[in-house]
């Protein structure tokens, strides 16, 4: 089955793409991740625009959302080539979950969703270009869905209270 219509769900939650009408639901759960500046690389006052756009993919890209039954976004990922040209057969992933439903599965759910949709896509790899090293439990759930580290970049994330931390470079084929 494609993992476009194969249904990714708990009793909690169902992964689905996402469609227009989510994104004020999905820019929820991204801005506070974006200003708090602890997990991802993007700039801390990255505008809504600049967010949806960046979030938003092109095919064989796209953007996903974890839903509730009553349709509340509580995590949101999005997948696309991690290169282009010769490199496009590796794809690239990222997610983020609402604070409310840290360390419920959530992001291990959104990963499983994006490793099927790669794979379905024609992608034979997926590959992280920075996970920050003191995001310990987004490190443990990747290397527990089959990922390894292969390189840290020392320091190459100013984390904001941490401050410099190494960024690890993550792989796994599909």
């Amino acid at each position: 089955m494609n993992a476009a219509t194969t249904p990714h769900s708990s009793a909690e939650y169902s992964i689905r793409p996402a469609t227009d009408a989510d994104w004020p639901g999905m820019w929820a759960v991204l801005e506070p991740v974006i200003r708090s500046g602890e997990t991802f690389t993007w700039d801390r006052d990255t505008t809504e625009a600049d967010a949806r756009a960046l979030w938003f993919k092109d095919a064989p890209g796209q953007a996903f959302v974890a839903v509730t039954p009553d349709g509340g976004v509580i995590g949101t990922g999005e997948l696309h080539p991690n290169q282009g040209g010769a490199g496009s057969h590796v794809a690239n992933a990222g997610y983020m979950v609402h604070s409310g439903h840290g360390g419920k599965g959530v992001a291990r759910a959104l990963c499983a969703y994006s490793l099927d949709a790669a794979r379905d896509a024609g992608f034979r790899a997926m590959q992280f270009n920075a996970v920050v090293e003191s995001n310990v439990r987004a490190v443990a759930a990747w290397q527990g869905m089959g990922f390894e580290i292969l390189a840290t970049i020392p320091g190459a994330f100013n984390h904001p209270t941490l401050g410099y931390v190494g960024l690890h470079v993550m792989y796994r084929k599909l």
